[in-house]
């Protein structure tokens, strides 16, 4: 058995190891729950007093599909309300002219959004090359914020068995500690052992994968500032 000494070093490595294995199914079960999340396109009042010009020129300036009034006329249907189709098809066609521009392509590449292809053939080619640009850049960044975002968590890690360590160091030398205790804190003590090393390991790889996604990003960014956007 246990003393309870060794009981309170022990129960904070189970603790540790399973913090480390249900990690990230919380965050699956977070963004599961997100992305089941939604509501109506419209409300009563605004289908009752509904502006079809206006409504179709709002979603063409925020770059939606013509599939955005089928979610209307669903949204309206519960009301008694009807989509005016061509009103509608005609403001979206002036908003589309709104949105379809490079600097929105730029900024929506930069934000990680996706292009749905509804800019006009006279227009698409100067916002493709520009979301293009904009996507790039997201891209770069991107690179540059997930392995910072690694090494925080890897060191954080590394935190917790550097203490565990110092727990179990503590075990093995107490008087108290029985021979068979012993045994268990020492055979912890050889994986903690692996477990910083290869940590450290890591830690190092990734400060020298952000050393080259930072060159690459001031690079590209160099590249954009002789640009419009």
């Amino acid at each position: 058995m246990l003393n309870s000494f060794s009981k309170g070093i022990r129960r904070g490595i189970f603790t540790w190891e399973q913090n480390v294995k249900t990690k990230w199914a919380g965050l699956f079960l977070i963004g599961s729950m997100l992305a089941i999340s939604g509501c109506a396109s419209m409300s009563a009042d605004e289908c009752l007093t509904s502006d079809w010009r206006g409504i179709g020129f709002e979603d063409g300036a925020l770059g939606y599909t013509a599939g955005r009034l089928s979610q209307h006329r669903k949204a309206c249907a519960k009301f008694g309300v009807t989509p005016d189709w061509q009103a509608y098809q005609d403001g979206r066609v002036e908003g589309l002219r709104e949105y379809c521009q490079p600097q929105t392509g730029f900024n929506l590449g930069v934000g990680g959004g996706k292009y749905n292809g509804v800019c006009s053939i006279d227009q698409e080619a100067d916002f493709l090359d520009a979301f293009r640009s904009g996507s790039q850049l997201y891209t770069l960044r991107s690179n540059v914020d997930s392995t910072n975002a690694q090494i925080n968590t890897k060191r954080h890690e590394l935190e917790k068995v550097v203490v565990l360590i110092r727990d179990a160091e503590a075990g093995v030398i107490a008087t108290e500690t029985t021979v068979q205790d012993r045994v268990l804190l020492l055979a912890d003590l050889k994986r903690f052992a692996a477990r910083t090393g290869q940590l450290e390991s890591e830690i190092d790889r990734l400060i020298e994968s952000r050393g080259i996604y930072e060159q690459q990003l001031a690079s590209y960014e160099a590249v954009l500032a002789d640009t419009s956007y």
